[in-house]
């Protein structure tokens, strides 16, 4: 007898599992995955913070089985089924989960911060703090208390994340249309001088010619000149007066 793989053993137990798995409840997690906060997938897929990637694509499994559009008949079920898919790919995407949980662990750190800054106030468990060496913390970050607070954490740090990404993408594009803008008012602004340069050329022939007739009407009026005669002195319209030429 051949061996079984264990994988497929697996999926086919989630597949009978969720063959008998309630319409109303199929509605329930569409309703969940839809409502999760958009930008942290971990949501999506129901995980914690430090899940492994074999979690990531089990989780996955169950889920997207669980919201099949040709298992389930919620109108949203296909959106449902997207939204997983992302949330998967993103996090097996290394740079992408690289940043998610950086932002997890800079959610952690203020966290704690605030924590301490509200031992000092509390004197009864600043002294248990102490005295457990670190246990007291340790229990407070695996109570529900701390992982509710990390993910409301984690959503404001992704928040202002998106939100710095958005307006520098804004500002990005703005500059890049001002680049185009000026590329283009550039471009008319050659095109307009050459088509001048052209119609200069396009001319030539017709100044030249203009030139030389100017030139040639010039050099006969030298020629054939006829000049007004002078007035003499006693002319009555004393329109012209010769000055009397002193003789020595």
């Amino acid at each position: 007898m051949g061996e079984t793989n264990p994988a497929t053993d697996e999926d086919l137990l989630l597949k009978n599992f969720y063959a008998e798995v309630s319409e109303v409840e199929r509605d329930n997690e569409v309703v969940r995955i839809l409502s999760c906060f958009k930008l942290n997938p971990f949501e999506h897929l129901n995980l914690p913070f430090d899940s492994s990637l074999y979690d990531v694509k089990k989780q996955y499994r169950k889920l997207s089985l669980m919201v099949h559009p040709d298992k389930c008949k919620h109108p949203k079920a296909k959106e449902a089924f997207g939204a997983l898919a992302k949330a998967q790919q993103l996090l097996l995407d290394q740079n992408e989960r690289d940043y998610l949980l950086s932002q997890v662990n800079s959610a952690k750190e203020e966290l704690r911060t605030k924590r301490k800054k509200q031992l000092k106030k509390d004197t009864a468990s600043k002294i248990k703090s102490l005295v457990e060496e670190g246990k007291y913390d340790q229990q407070y970050e695996e109570s529900e208390e701390f992982q509710q607070e990390l993910r409301i954490k984690v959503r404001e740090l992704l928040t202002e994340q998106e939100w710095r990404r958005r307006k520098m993408q804004m500002r990005i594009s703005e500059e890049e249309g001002r680049l185009k803008r000026d590329e283009e008012e550039q471009k008319e602004m050659w095109k307009r001088k050459r088509e001048h340069e052209e119609q200069w050329e396009g001319t030539r022939e017709q100044r030249v010619s203009s030139w030389r007739d100017f030139m040639k009407a010039g050099k006969k009026g030298k020629k054939g000149e006829i000049r007004p005669p002078k007035l003499k002195t006693e002319d009555p319209n004393k329109s012209y007066v010769q000055r009397p030429v002193k003789r020595g």
